[in-house]
């Protein structure tokens, strides 16, 4: 649990970075990663020791998340600060994800 508060207070800085450098489509974007990266985390941390097929299922699901954050970006905002908002979130809280998962 003290992980994934981590995980988001680290990626409330990142959104508020994300706000500053691109306005109001920035924060939708980096908005949408955070919430999109931590139920992904959400989702597979509880099985992280499951058999493969368990825990590939649940990678899959975070992945399908966060690929439905895309789209909700697009259908939103599209506009090109808020697919930068997103992404500029969600891959460095991709990157760390290892950590927060252990």
């Amino acid at each position: 649990m003290r992980n994934l508060a981590v995980l988001a207070g680290l990626g409330i800085g990142l959104v508020v970075a994300a706000t500053l450098l691109g306005g109001k489509p920035a924060a939708i974007g980096g908005g949408v990663a955070l919430l999109a990266q931590l139920w992904a985390v959400a989702l597979l941390r509880p099985r992280m020791r499951a058999p493969n097929p368990e825990f590939m299922a649940r990678w899959l699901g975070g992945m399908g998340i966060r690929l439905l954050g895309v789209g909700v970006v697009l259908i939103v905002s599209a506009t090109l600060p808020a697919l930068l908002g997103y992404l500029g979130v969600l891959l460095p809280l991709l990157f760390l994800e290892t950590r927060f998962l252990r």
